[in-house]
This record gives C-alpha cells, structure tokens and sequence, in this order.
C-alpha cells in the first residue's frame, strides 16, 4: 500500500490553440519527479468529485490535472447532478468538437511536460462519463501511455462533431487503455462494450474492459445517485495498478 503523501492544489492556466484553459492542479508538496495524470471531467465541470478525484492521485503520488474541456462555452462551470443539471451538462457536451477536445487535452500534456516535477514520458490520463469517451480519444495522442475510461457513452456510433465514431481511431491508440462499465449502464447498452472490446483485441491494443454486476452509470462517483462502493473501490485497484505498472514502472 502506497504512503499517502501531503499535497498543495491551484487552479492554473493552460494554454491551448485557441483559448487559455482553466485548470486544476494538485500535486505532492515534497520535492521530486513525478508520473502525471490529465482527469477529464463529466459533463458537470471542473466539480468537487473531479476535483477530490485529482488530489486522490496527488496524495499517491502523482501529479493530477483537471483542466475544464467547457471552457470556450462556460467559463468556470461546474455543478451537480439534478435532471436539470445533467440537461446543460449535456447541452454543452453536444457543443464540443472532437479537434478541440483533443487540442485542449495535447496542450494539457505539454503543460505537465514543462513542468519540473513530472516526468515527461510518464503520462496519462482518466475520465468518467462523457470524460470517458474523450479519454478514449486521448489514447490517441502521442505523450499519452496509459488511460482509464470509465463509463463513456457512445464510443462505437459517435464523436464529438465528428464524422466518424471514436471507435473508428482504435488503431492510433498509443499504449495501454483499461475501460469500466457498469452492467445496468442505461446509457452504454452490451453491445457496445462487446464492440469496444473487440475493437481493441482486433487492434491488439494491451488493454483490460472491466463489467461491474449491477452497477449503473456514474458508479465511481459518491456523489451520485448511482454510487456503487463495491464497483468503485475495485475499479480503484485497478486503476492504481494500471498507472504503478505503466508509469511507474513499478512490478
């Protein structure tokens, strides 16, 4: 079991093509150089579970990073997970681009990348819902070793303003990918995890898909409704084993 380490938190600046992204930062407080994380947010922002889930990361020792993919629509957005909550949520996630998804998520990169206490070649990334789709799309990047994607709705008929589903870039996807799905996702119907899958064997892409009996979309987060601490507590172990091995290089 890893020492959980003190951390300090910012908000910061990332610049990407065509906008200055607000970001949040957290990262150990002692001296060193450290693996690092980009964590894409739901479609409810930059929020308080995003948020714990970076320092989570920070206390083990890496450096976390949530920048806000909202920001050329809504500045500074975040909130919770009411019906009319997850209406805007889903309204702004309609509005996104796959080229500026990915251009937001580079630059976030490369910001780490400059950054004394990372280790450039030792990056990735994690996200949750609509943030699980697009870490789908961040396996593509180069910079980008291993990614965590949980819950990503409409990977095999759909990408943001794209013309071709996200599922079509499987074969750029540049290291190791671990997805999590929850069995009674109403969002996510079987087929589709089956498709993902498969898409990742026919690839020979090194990855694990995760199926959770019972869980429902949104498990990971206990601030939700769906909130299973079962599904999430392993999908934790597992994520941590993930980035200990890719990252760290830990055996």
């Amino acid at each position: 079991m890893a020492s959980m380490q003190d951390i300090k938190t910012s908000w910061v600046k990332v610049s990407s093509r065509d906008v200055q992204l607000d970001a949040y930062l957290a990262e150990p407080t002692e001296d060193g150089n450290f693996p690092a994380i980009v964590v894409i947010q739901e479609i409810f922002g930059v929020n308080s579970h995003i948020r714990d889930v970076a320092e989570r990361f920070a206390r083990l020792g890496y450096v976390a990073i949530a920048p806000a993919i909202y920001q050329r629509q809504a500045p500074g957005f975040e909130t919770g997970y009411t019906a009319e909550d997850v209406k805007i949520g889903r309204e702004y996630k309609n509005n996104t681009q796959a080229t500026e998804l990915l251009s937001d998520i580079g630059a976030t990169v490369r910001y780490l990348q400059g950054l004394p206490t990372v280790r450039a070649e030792a990056i990735g990334s994690i996200g949750f819902c609509f943030g699980g789709h697009v870490a789908y799309l961040t396996a593509t990047l180069p910079g980008i070793t291993a990614v965590a994607s949980f819950y990503g709705a409409g990977i095999p008929d759909w990408c943001p303003g794209g013309d071709r589903p996200t599922l079509t870039y499987t074969a750029d996807i540049q290291g190791v990918i671990y997805t999590f799905f929850g069995t009674e996702d109403a969002s996510i119907p079987p087929d589709h995890v089956a498709a993902i899958e498969a898409a990742l064997q026919n690839h020979h892409i090194p990855h694990k898909v995760f199926r959770y009996e019972g869980a429902q979309h949104g498990f990971f987060c206990d601030q939700r409704d769906s909130y299973n601490a079962e599904a999430a507590a392993d999908a934790w172990e597992q994520v941590q084993y993930l980035y200990a091995h890719a990252l760290k290089g830990e055996s």
